[in-house]
This record gives C-alpha cells, sequence and structure tokens, in this order.
C-alpha cells in the first residue's frame, strides 16, 4: 500500500512539474526553432542569448527589482504591523476588545475589487499615484495576518508572560523575547504569502502606474507577452525569470511554509 501511494505522489509531482519543466527547457531554445514532435521542445541546440537580449532591450531587470523591492518592505511592514496587533488583541486586555477583533474580522468579508475606487481617490488626494509609496502602503493593512497571528499567540500560555512580568519585563519585552520566538512559523508563513501576494499583485499597480519605470513584474510582462506574441522562446524567458524569485523562496523556506500552514497554535 505504501508503495502505491509512493506511485500516486510521483504522478502528482510529475503532472505538476511538467509545466515547470517546459517553460525552463523552452526559454533556452534557440528563436525559430522548428517544432514537429513533443520530443524536439527538449532536444538540442540550447541558448542563453534570448536572456541577454531580454534583460538587455527591456526594462524587465528594472522591474525585477521594483517588484523585489516592493513585495520586501510591504512583507516587513505588513508582519511588523500585523504581529503588534495580534499581540494587543490577544494578550492585552482593553475595552472593547472583542468589538476590535470583529471589526477586523469583518475586514476579511469586503473584497478587494469594492475598495478599489475609494482607495485611489484617497492615493490621488495625497499624491501617491506614480509612486513606490503608493504602492507599498495601501497593500499594509492585512485582516487575515491580524487574524491567523492572533490564534498564533492565543496559543502561548500566559504563564510565560506572568513569569516575566514578575521580572519586572514590560509589553514590549514579553512581545520581542516571548511572542516572537514562539511563533516564528506563524510569522515566516505570513512572510511568504504576504511577500507571494505583493509579488503577484496586478490590479493595485495597474491602477496606480503610468510610468513604465516603475512598473512591477505583473504590470510589465503583458506588454512584452503581447510583442512577442508569435514567438515560444520570449514569452518564456519573461516568464521563467518572472518566476525564479518565487521558485527560489519555496525551495529555501519550504519547512517554514509547511510549519506554519500544518500548525494551528503553540501548546505550553
Amino acid at each position: 500500500m505504501k508503495n502505491a501511494y509512493r506511485v500516486v505522489s510521483l504522478l502528482f509531482a510529475f503532472v505538476f512539474m511538467a509545466p515547470v519543466v517546459w517553460m525552463l527547457v523552452v526559454s533556452i531554445k534557440e528563436e525559430g526553432m522548428k517544432i514537429v514532435t513533443v520530443l524536439d521542445w527538449f532536444t538540442p541546440p540550447y541558448s542563453f542569448a534570448v536572456y541577454d537580449q531580454i534583460l538587455s532591450a527591456t526594462k524587465l531587470s528594472n522591474w525585477v527589482l521594483n517588484s523585489f523591492g516592493v513585495a520586501v518592505c510591504v512583507t516587513i511592514l505588513t508582519v511588523i504591523i500585523a504581529a503588534l496587533a495580534a499581540f494587543v488583541l490577544s494578550k492585552l486586555p482593553f475595552r472593547y476588545r472583542s468589538f476590535m477583533f470583529f471589526f477586523i474580522l469583518a475586514g476579511l468579508l469586503v473584497p478587494g475589487e469594492a475598495i478599489i475606487i475609494p482607495l485611489y481617490q484617497v492615493a490621488k488626494e495625497m499624491n501617491l499615484l506614480n509612486s513606490y509609496q503608493g504602492l507599498i502602503l495601501p497593500a499594509l493593512a492585512s485582516p487575515f495576518a491580524v487574524i491567523v497571528l492572533k490564534s498564533f499567540f492565543d496559543g502561548v500560555p500566559n504563564d510565560l508572560l506572568e513569569s516575566v512580568q514578575i521580572d519586572g519585563g514590560g509589553s514590549w519585552r514579553i512581545f520581542r523575547s516571548i511572542m516572537l520566538p514562539l511563533t516564528r512559523p506563524a510569522l515566516a508563513s505570513m512572510a511568504i504569502l504576504t511577500f507571494i501576494g505583493s509579488w503577484n499583485n496586478f490590479l493595485w499597480p495597474f491602477l496606480s502606474l503610468t510610468d513604465d519605470n516603475l512598473f512591477t513584474l505583473p504590470m510589465g510582462i503583458p506588454t512584452l507577452m503581447s510583442s512577442y506574441s508569435e514567438d515560444y522562446v520570449k514569452p518564456m524567458v519573461v516568464n521563467t525569470i518572472a518566476s525564479l524569485p518565487i521558485m527560489l523562496l519555496f525551495l529555501v523556506f519550504e519547512r517554514q511554509i509547511v510549519k506554519g500552514v500544518s500548525l494551528s497554535g503553540i501548546k505550553g
């Protein structure tokens, strides 16, 4: 039975990996290739000339840096803000705490498309359009991250917090020395999901940007794809460059992703 599970798992892995492998192989083929059979996709000659052409003749490298910089800033700030908010909601008693929790929870029920026009008007009044600040600031409010991190913080035993308070530690020390280390898997998971969400974000950059020097990858790639629609190699090169950072992110932080998704809390 165990061997059957392994065979089925390998089959599913092959199905999911086949498009990725095909994309990588086609991206290093020469332009104007003649395809007669399926094997022609995977046979030589291979060349990285199209990579050099794309990176030198387009602004793709600039768009990659824009996407990476915006995603890093959004990830760091979102996790910090969400962790602070979750800690307050979970461990610090104050009036109307339950109301605040359900108010934030209600934010999950509002689709992003419903607030996109008011958000655009606010960004326009604050002169945030066509700027990095306009890309970063609207993405920092994440009710999902707050709710998930609060569920993890709820699992931290209060006895640990009381021991720190007995030693004279305040709320900041509790947050920094107790809560953050014990909820590291959740923080890592939220950071990775936030990074991926920011990396793939298309709608808000599409509405807020007109300067192609500020474009992120989801904004810039369609312009290249429309230019190279008659050939397979150049679109695959563009998609490979856009996908590699996310694939590397999963490979490096695979363990943290699995822990963050599988855990529902921390047992004391």
